[in-house]
């Protein structure tokens, strides 16, 4: 995985699911190919098989989510190893709006998909959670989203920049991904300047009227 990275969650909206997902991930290829920049895509299980097997070899794709549930009596449960068997590259874990919150699971999960060979990518609420689950258990990157910013119009970049900065310092250099209201170039040239080694976003890519015209905006701020 190549940085600065350009994580896109399409979460559960219609416009990047089924078909639709297929659509927008040939988007984000497109936009790889034209910026020479890295991407990367979190769908929803229902098109894990589907996304990975068609487009993980050129496009990195995580799963939404997965459990601490083995092979066996595990109704219901996201097994890390299938995920990697289906072809994607990584784990996005404890998402607001997926949160795990126990750290004993969460720590469990993070050990299944380092053996799984899945690159994990932990959410947190703020710089201290982020700072606690990097000491304990080394996840590739922390993803930092204050939820009250998650899908607004205001972006963590313009409302909490010292968060951002916050952020760096406590979890490590290049180990800090930033979210919440991310939308434009400018927001991800914020991030990036203040330490950032990408951002996380969703509604502003996945509800867009021309997500391939945001994506190169976005790349802007590299």
């Amino acid at each position: 995985m190549r940085f600065p990275l350009i994580l896109t969650n399409f979460k559960n909206y219609p416009s990047a699911l089924g078909e639709s997902a297929e659509h927008l991930a040939e988007i984000h290829i497109q936009a790889m190919k034209i910026t020479g920049k890295q991407f990367a895509v979190a769908v929803s299980a229902l098109d894990l098989r589907n996304i990975a097997g068609r487009f993980g070899n050129e496009l990195p794709v995580f799963a939404q989510h997965v459990d601490d549930g083995g092979y066996g009596s595990t109704t219901g449960k996201i097994i890390p190893e299938e995920v990697k068997k289906l072809g994607a590259s990584g784990a996005l874990l404890n998402h607001s709006e997926c949160r795990i919150g126990d750290m004993e699971r969460l720590g469990k999960i993070i050990g299944r998909c380092r053996d799984a060979g899945l690159m994990v990518v932990v959410c947190a609420e703020d710089a201290e959670e982020g700072a606690q689950i990097m000491e304990k258990f080394s996840p590739d990157l922390i993803a930092v989203e204050p939820p009250e910013l998650i899908g607004g119009d205001i972006s963590v970049s313009s409302a909490r920049p010292e968060l951002i900065e916050e952020s760096v310092k406590k979890i490590g250099t290049g180990k800090v991904l930033v979210g919440a209201g991310v939308k434009t170039g400018e927001d991800v040239r914020i991030a990036m300047e203040l330490g950032a080694v990408g951002v996380l976003l969703a509604s502003g890519v996945t509800k867009a009227a021309d997500p391939g015209r945001v994506l190169e905006d976005l790349v802007s701020g590299l």
